[in-house]
């Protein structure tokens, strides 16, 4: 691949993207991964589910956008978190902190007043190749 080269992917361990986007694109070393819902596999929302579930659901759906794009989460620079209650966000860091584990890659979590189908977490993420 070029440096000026992009390319787009969408995982198939997921469900396809809604709209006109693609789950993650590559341009030179960096990985850019679209904002991950909590959807399970088939494309069902899991809006009436727990925050720890829904969060869970989501760190799982970026692993799959980053295992498309043949890279990990230990190579992950920066994750943009969006709550619907800011009050989640200690429950969102444990759970993170257990998934991402020693590495720390710059971070923001944002309180949002709604996400799409009404859930209540999304992470989108760059990470290197």
């Amino acid at each position: 691949m070029t440096p000026d080269q992009i390319v787009c992917l969408d995982s198939n361990a997921i469900s396809p993207p809604a709209g006109h986007y693609s789950h993650v694109c590559v341009a030179g070393s960096f990985v850019h991964v679209s904002g991950q819902l909590p959807i399970a596999a088939d494309g069902t929302p899991l809006r009436g589910s727990s925050f720890v579930v829904q969060t869970k659901r989501v760190l799982a759906n970026l692993d799959a956008c980053l295992k498309e794009a043949q890279t990990s989460r230990e190579r992950l620079v920066q994750v943009r978190v969006f709550v619907t209650d800011i009050n989640n966000w200690s429950a969102f860091n444990e759970i993170y902190k257990g998934w991402i584990g020693a590495h720390k890659p710059a971070r923001a979590v944002a309180g949002v007043s709604e996400l799409h189908y009404g859930l209540a977490v999304e992470v989108e993420a760059i990470a290197l190749v």
